[in-house]
């Protein structure tokens, strides 16, 4: 090993403006993973708010996998338009 790097929540926090550090915008717990994300009753990336699309690491898939839940919540925008 000739370097290494670390990386603590503070400096996630600090660099990216992630809360707490938490690339997944707060625990997952059993009843916020897969398509449960955030919670249930919001799948496929919709809100009770008529056009408001979730995308990001509180969406599924999560933080992750960077860029997918963008990708995903536009899908589901297009679906409708």
């Amino acid at each position: 090993v000739i370097a290494r790097q670390v990386v603590t929540p503070l400096d996630l926090e600090r660099t990216f403006s992630l809360t707490g550090g938490n690339i997944f915008q707060g625990s997952m717990t059993l009843n916020q993973l897969f398509l449960f994300r955030p919670v249930v009753g919001w799948t496929e990336y919709r809100t009770p708010v008529k056009g408001l699309y979730l995308c990001g690491a509180a969406a599924h898939p999560g933080g992750g996998v960077m860029g997918t839940c963008g990708m995903n919540a536009a899908r589901e925008m297009m679906k409708r338009w």
